[in-house]
């Protein structure tokens, strides 16, 4: 990962941050479906002083090539008067890493049994006493909302930052710029 692309979002008195951010993610996510090949990796350099959300900057990781292709596919359609894309740049010097990634925990505990009764075949009260409402499990940490394309139900997408970690590990992407251990430059 040599380079980097930054986007800003843009103050929009009809949108709110966050729903621009959800927008341009989702576009984002099909670009990379269609062109990602699992080389290119995000970050959100205002995640830390926010607290609660992931910022108005999303940050673009990946060699020159990749994200040089990423920009020619146009991906951005719609979402140009809402953002500022920043030149293509070397990620400079002494950069720290850090993994960027997806979490998620079962939190709906009816989904869980309706599950557990199909694969089994057992009754709802059997169910019921393998996955009571305690199982439940929240997070507390920022996310996107993004619409499956394939049940077209919207779904909380959680990412976590971790901590700054030293040496960079190589690695794929997802076709969300998430990774379970690649790094990213952070700066």
């Amino acid at each position: 990962m040599d380079s980097y692309l930054e986007l800003q979002l843009l103050p929009d008195p009809e949108f709110p941050a966050n729903t621009l951010m959800n927008a341009l993610f989702a576009k984002l996510h099909r670009a990379l479906v269609s062109n990602g090949e699992g080389r290119i990796g995000v970050s959100f350099p205002d995640v830390e002083q926010k607290g609660v959300g992931l910022g108005g900057r999303l940050r673009l990781h990946g060699a020159n090539a990749d994200l040089s292709g990423l920009m020619a596919s146009n991906w951005l359609l719609g979402m140009r008067d809402h953002v500022t894309v920043g030149a293509l740049s070397p990620v400079p010097p002494g950069a720290a890493h850090r993994v960027v990634r997806r979490v998620q925990v079962k939190s709906n505990p009816e989904r869980e049994r309706r599950r557990l009764i199909a694969r089994k075949g057992i009754s709802q009260q059997e169910a019921l006493l393998a996955i009571p409402d305690s199982t439940a499990k929240t997070l507390k940490l920022p996310y996107l909302l993004l619409n499956s394309q394939s049940t077209k139900q919207q779904f909380p997408l959680f990412i976590e930052h971790l901590p700054l970690q030293e040496p960079v590990k190589e690695g794929g992407f997802s076709t969300y710029g998430l990774s379970m251990g690649a790094t990213v430059p952070w700066f």
